[in-house]
């Protein structure tokens, strides 16, 4: 029995195959009788047109299980049998009771698969799976089609809810019955991409932010994955169905002979009794306690993408710089546009030296102008990428990741560079790293803006290279942190393309979506929230008008919207007026305020019955202070909002609430509520039992509108008085 963060999984370690007893909720520590008797009520019915024994859940269900859905693990002999008989050959728990091992060999066929289980503090079950063959004669090379690892579910999970999304749209939330049969989301773009499940989650009925129970995956994983969710008739032993997944592997792409193995990616599970905030906050629980998890404030970035775009000029650039530091940046990123024949995205990718013709004197000049305002630097790189017309590939042609017959269709005038080409590898990594060296750059923006598809190796087979591309890419950002310690990575792939947690343990950030509209940035970060804490998700101010919708914001709309990231800004601040600067200048003095509480306290949201609102926060873990923002995306039918519920705070304090300034305040719908006036003024005192239970009369504000909410608990006896946000 593991036992963490109020879950719990029991494996009965069993012959031939040990069987899942339980996952979800803690039991406790169940004695011999509670252990027995959970033991003999594990087995099933033995049905009609059935085995003569219960059908079980094993660890690794397959045929010779008799289990007739996805199998754990999918493979052939060349030239043989697809049929594994597996059996436990070995086991250890941790002493700490928290991880256990299992070793199932197939003796006859000479395979060997390993499984760690490890159910951490916060809830979270990670689940590593692993195939070997061991060394010895010529034995015949076995092909891996699959390694999945499959959790059970019980009856009343009877909802799921996993994600979709397209450029500018990421992680749009869809929801559906688990009916009879198997729901399979795949990903065979090379990335999580756009459209990723994501997370999916199966739950009871209606769950939502703050109330049901919810099991949950997530495939750590930044190359080709699959999603299972899945119920058979006859059930999964006495449960009622699964809930999985692993990495999708293209035909030939894992082939084993004596002494090789595959080491399939982590994939993460987690239960909940306290709906999807309660699965968010563990999963950014476990982030947090990484070791490398950013420990500073985050900076405050500008980015020049939407200020600029390919338009080097220098003069404007280093005025932005002046115009960033003036309103509290701390840190630049010069973006796409600087290396050698980058006027426009159809040349110049994989030659990466910086252009002279636009950079007579390299870098140095914006360089030097951001660091004498003590702002750090940071540079755009597409390391995977590359454009025929480049001059590595005139010189090697090897080095692309494509059929050796010939390129495929370009997407945005590119191709993918064979990252596990030895040769490829090191000139990518030497350019990178003498660049970082020369500069001594503080942050890459490191990109990813096409999809993989005829993933060839360009070997002997032209082997699909999905595997080998994602594995090259980890040691490339773990030898560039290795050589620069300092250095942080986000990870931008088309926007939010490649946000997982495989990516995150190689970098420091992930860019949410190339769409900076603040409308759709609500639904965005709220949903990214769902994995990802706030400190990981870049969220950044763009110009009113929005490049991918043509839709014009309020600036205090977008100011708010940013706030719950890792906040930046992409408008040109050298067409700002006076009143925009001032307005930006408010907003930043805020963030770094506040970034203290948003970026280490629990997420809040609130389930409201009109979809045209939202309400989410981030309350502090000792429940001291608290900042919520409540935003209309539309018009409702309803005249007044009426009153919303504060989620996440302590009944048994007392709250001042009052209104920030600092990112500007909404235009009304309607008349304000009397107490909108009363904590403007900073006098509203009101229970922790009352915003819990029943909530404010929240004002009615004309759509695309947002107001902040920031709450202090009032000291009690001997307190300090003091209580607001550190940076």
């Amino acid at each position: 029995m593991l036992r963490g963060g109020g879950a719990s999984l029991i494996v009965e370690l069993a012959e031939p195959i040990p069987r899942i007893l339980h996952w979800g909720a803690d039991l406790g520590e169940l004695g011999p009788g509670d252990l027995g008797a959970l033991r003999l009520t594990a087995s099933g019915v033995v049905a009609h047109n059935s085995p003569a024994q219960p059908r079980q859940l094993s660890v690794l269900p397959t045929e010779a299980d008799v289990w007739s859905g996805t199998p754990g693990i999918e493979g052939f002999f060349v030239g043989g049998t697809a049929f594994l008989r597996l059996a436990l050959t070995g086991f250890e728990v941790s002493p700490s009771g928290s991880e256990l091992d299992l070793l199932l060999t197939d003796e006859l066929l000479a395979v060997r698969v390993s499984i760690h289980y490890g159910l951490d503090r916060f809830g979270i079950l990670a689940v590593r799976a692993s195939v070997t063959r061991p060394a010895g004669p010529a034995l015949s090379a076995f092909v891996v089609s699959g390694l999945n690892v499959l959790l059970p579910v019980p009856g009343r999970a009877v909802e799921t809810l996993d994600f979709t999304g397209k450029w500018g749209r990421e992680r749009s939330p869809q929801r559906r019955r688990l009916d009879f049969g198997t729901q399979v989301r795949e990903s065979r773009r090379g990335r999580p991409s756009l459209d990723s499940p994501y997370l999916a989650a199966v739950g009871t009925e209606s769950f939502g932010f703050r109330h049901g129970e919810v099991w949950a995956v997530h495939v750590g994983w930044s190359g080709n994955q699959r999603y299972v969710t899945e119920r058979l008739p006859e059930g999964a032993g006495v449960h009622h169905g699964t809930l999985g997944g692993g990495e999708l592997l293209l035909p030939g792409e894992i082939v084993l002979g004596p002494g090789q193995g595959y080491q399939a990616p982590t994939v993460y599970f987690a239960w909940s009794g306290e709906g999807l905030d309660g699965i968010a906050g563990a999963f950014h629980a476990m982030l947090r306690d990484r070791p490398g998890h950013p420990a500073q404030p985050r900076p405050l970035l500008v980015n020049t993408w939407e200020a600029v775009y390919f338009d080097h000029d220098l003069t404007t650039l280093l005025t932005l710089i002046d115009k960033a530091a003036a309103v509290g940046a701390e840190r630049v990123v010069l973006d796409d546009g600087w290396f050698e024949g980058r006027r426009d995205d159809s040349n110049g990718l994989g030659d990466w030296f910086v252009d002279k013709k636009v950079w007579p004197e390299g870098l140095w000049p914006v360089v030097e102008r951001a660091r004498s305002h003590g702002m750090q630097f940071g540079l755009w790189f597409e390391p995977e990428m590359v454009n025929l017309g480049s001059r590595i590939i005139g010189e090697h042609p090897d080095w692309l990741l494509a059929p050796t017959r010939g390129a495929g269709p370009a997407i945005r005038n590119q191709h993918v560079l064979n990252l596990g080409h030895p040769a490829a590898w090191d000139y990518v990594f030497g350019r990178i790293d003498a660049l970082v060296s020369e500069y001594s750059i503080d942050y890459i923006k490191w990109d990813h803006n096409r999809e993989l598809h005829e993933a060839a190796r360009r070997d002997a087979n032209d082997r699909p290279g999905v595997n080998a591309q994602t594995l090259a890419l980890y040691r490339m950002l773990d030898a560039l942190k290795s050589r620069h310690p300092s250095l942080e990575i986000e990870s931008c792939a088309s926007g939010g393309g490649r946000v997982d947690l495989g990516i995150l343990q190689h970098t420091d950030r992930v860019w949410t979506s190339d769409c900076n509209d603040p409308v759709e940035r609500q639904q965005i970060q709220r949903w990214t929230a769902q994995l990802i804490p706030p400190e990981l998700m870049g969220a950044h101010v763009a110009s009113a008008r929005s490049h991918t919708t043509n839709r014009t914001s309020a600036l205090s709309f977008r100011l708010v919207t940013s706030l719950f990231g890792h906040a930046g800004i992409e408008e040109d601040l050298t067409r700002a007026s006076a009143a925009e600067l001032e307005a930006y200048t408010a907003w930043a003095a805020l963030y770094k305020r506040v970034r203290g509480l948003i970026h280490s306290g629990r997420l809040a949201r609130a389930d409201l019955p009109d979809d045209a609102c939202l309400f989410h926060g981030v309350v502090a873990h000792d429940r001291s202070q608290a900042l919520f923002a409540w935003a209309c995306l539309a018009t409702s039918g309803a005249v007044e909002s009426g009153r919303v519920r504060f989620p996440g705070l302590d009944p048994s304090r007392d709250y001042r609430v009052t209104l920030p300034a600092e990112a500007g305040f909404p235009q009304l719908h309607e008349r304000a509520p009397e107490w909108l006036g009363t904590a403007r003024a900073g006098s509203l005192t009101v229970s922790g039992r009352l915003l819990t239970a029943i909530g404010l009369p929240m004002p009615t504000l004309d759509p695309e509108q947002a107001m902040l909410l920031e709450l202090h608990a009032e000291p009690g006896p001997g307190e300090p008085q003091d209580r607001s946000s550190r940076a």
